[in-house]
């Protein structure tokens, strides 16, 4: 703990190395009015640079983003990029940002960076879909990618995406390299930047081309079922007041989807997220008016991205009306279910998801003689698996999932993408209705030849020093005890992944991560998140389904279950 003196040198001497008179001026208030304890949740760290770049609130001071943090961290990627890639400026630096309301000016701090240090740009002029950053890297042969995001986080936050050379997410030992080459650079305030880079038009600063999207449009076309299905079907769509309508527009027309309609008060980018609580289609009530439009205008599907476009929402048509949400799980075992039904023949199908994703997903490969693997949580490790298994002959990647909302369709994009996984997901809801069969009669039928699944996730959020404290303390709670058993059901094995990584593959290394194993196949894991202040606990039961069993009762049943699993891991952890 830092005394008072030195906490309050440490951010006078942040302000005088903040080039943005706004931040500086935030900062220096919390000083003179002695505010110890909000400077302390603001200077008591650098916010930490990992394998999912920066996240964190928008303010002033070394453990928030700002302009400061921007620039610093750009050129530590920059210095890395410099003495690890021996052609880094020959090949691009593709940039991109949201639609949040710092994301351009923090976007054009990074550009400024980079250009001043010697590196080519390739940028999004406007705001730009995520995984299009990180196809642009894999098309353009570039050496490195970075969006200014935050993805469905709320709206006082904004992040920093880094993208290797390969087109997926960085994963260590390079995160660590560029935190080591951040922690080396000095003051912001005195980083070279070139100005108004947004706005050049150089050779080694030039925008990105809209043709870039009508190349990914025919790759899409190139790995989607070829279905002789003509039938008209209406579509209601909702970017969540993200970057992706414009995308999904021009996605859905090419795709043959004449009748989509987007929800009109969401429809474009706004970082102020005026009509939902929380920007994350998983969240309750994110999706009302979208249902809403979708009963008033009698559509068969509605689909939404979050604000990034990385994620994909599903909700279908319930049999008493209205329309259903499917979970994250559901919409990834329907869509690898519809990938390997269709998968090019002569290869063996490779599946992939994280390891906090339904086990039904093995039960399905299995089904058509795929491969199947689990990484950990996050597509940075299910697309490096994917490369170093391809490169292996184990197989040819054909689809990827982790359960929130996060799908990868083929080899498009390496990393997950809202875009391409809606228009797979509408292309397997026309067939079903060209059938005479719901989507959810569908669903049914994998739970009729592989058995009865239901996940269901609870967050404990805490949030703060404190709170990061408590969740650290439940978690060494875990390693020290594990539960005999578990509202009702017996723990037969725990398997803590903070160590014995050199025993596993390398895409599952040390993690905080702690799996119950439950008789009879079950199981509970528990995991803090890597980008909010939250601690999650996850529960997969499986359960038989005799025949003529009712679906509809024995779900809501195990999810009674589960919900009973989870309060009672809560209650272990001294949580509740």
């Amino acid at each position: 703990m830092k005394s008072e003196t030195d906490l309050m040198d440490q951010a006078r001497a942040w302000v005088a190395g903040d080039p943005d008179p706004r931040t500086r001026a935030e900062l220096s208030a919390l000083v003179e009015a002695g505010e110890l304890a909000e400077l302390t949740e603001r200077m008591h760290a650098p916010l930490e640079f990992g394998t999912a770049g920066l996240r964190g609130i928008v303010g002033a001071g070394q453990n928030r983003m700002n302009r400061a943090v921007i620039i610093r961290t750009t050129r530590g990627l920059a210095d890395y990029l410099l003495a690890h890639e021996p052609d880094a400026r020959s090949r691009p630096v593709v940039v991109g940002f949201d639609g949040r309301l710092t994301s351009r000016e923090f976007a054009e701090d990074t550009l400024g960076v980079l250009t001043a240090a010697g590196l080519t740009v390739r940028y999004f002029d406007a705001p730009v879909p995520t995984p299009m950053v990180a196809y642009a890297v894999r098309k353009l042969a570039a050496v490195a990618g970075i969006v200014i995001t935050a993805s469905h986080n709320p709206p006082e936050y904004n992040g920093y995406k880094v993208y290797a050379s390969n087109g997926a997410q960085i994963i260590p030992p390079v995160d660590a390299l560029i935190a080591g080459a951040i922690a080396r650079v000095g003051a912001a305030a005195a980083v070279p930047r070139s100005a108004g880079a947004l706005d050049l038009r150089r050779d080694h600063c030039e925008a990105v081309p809209h043709e870039l999207f009508e190349a990914y449009l025919a790759e899409l076309d190139a790995i989607r079922p070829k279905l002789d299905v003509e039938r008209d079907f209406a579509i209601v769509y909702t970017p969540l007041h993200g970057v992706g309508w414009r995308y999904a527009a021009e996605a859905f027309a090419h795709a043959s989807y004449h009748r989509v309609e987007v929800v009109a008060e969401q429809a474009e980018p706004d970082g102020n997220f005026p009509t939902v609580r929380f920007p994350n289609p998983e969240e309750p009530g994110a999706l009302e008016l979208a249902k809403a439009l979708a009963s008033e205008r009698g559509a068969e599907l509605v689909v939404a991205n979050d604000p990034d476009a990385d994620r994909l929402a599903v909700c279908v048509p319930a049999p008493g009306g209205g329309f259903k949400q499917l979970t994250g799980n559901q919409v990834g075992l329907l869509l690898a279910d519809f990938m390997l039904e269709h998968a090019p023949g002569g290869v063996r199908p490779l599946v992939i998801s994280s390891i906090v994703s339904s086990p039904m997903l093995g039960d399905v490969a299995r089904a058509y003689g795929a491969r199947f693997e689990q990484t950990l949580t996050g597509f940075k490790w299910i697309w490096n698996a994917a490369l170093e298994l391809e490169r292996g002959g184990e197989g040819t990647f054909v689809f990827g999932y982790e359960e929130a909302l996060g799908y990868s369709v083929g080899p498009l994009v390496r990393d997950k993408d809202g875009i391409s996984a809606a228009v797979m997901f509408a292309d397997l809801a026309r067939a079903c209705a060209a059938r005479g069969e719901s989507v959810l009669e569908r669903l049914a039928g994998l739970y009729r030849r592989h058995g009865l699944w239901v996940s269901l996730q609870k967050s404990v959020v805490r949030p703060g020093t404190e709170g990061h404290a408590e969740i650290a303390r439940a978690m060494d709670r875990l390693g020290r005890a594990t539960p005999r058993e578990l509202s009702g059901h017996r723990v037969s094995r725990a398997t803590d992944y903070r160590s014995g990584g050199a025993e596993r593959p390398r895409y599952l290394p040390d993690t905080s991560l702690v799996a119950l194993a439950l008789e009879g196949g079950s199981r509970v894991l528990v995991r803090p998140s890597g980008t909010e202040p939250k601690l999650k606990i996850y529960v997969d039961l499986r359960m038989a389904l005799a025949a003529g069993a009712d679906l509809a009762e024995l779900e809501a049943r195990a999810l009674r279950e589960a919900a009973g699993l989870a309060a009672a891991m809560i209650g272990f952890l001294e949580l509740g």
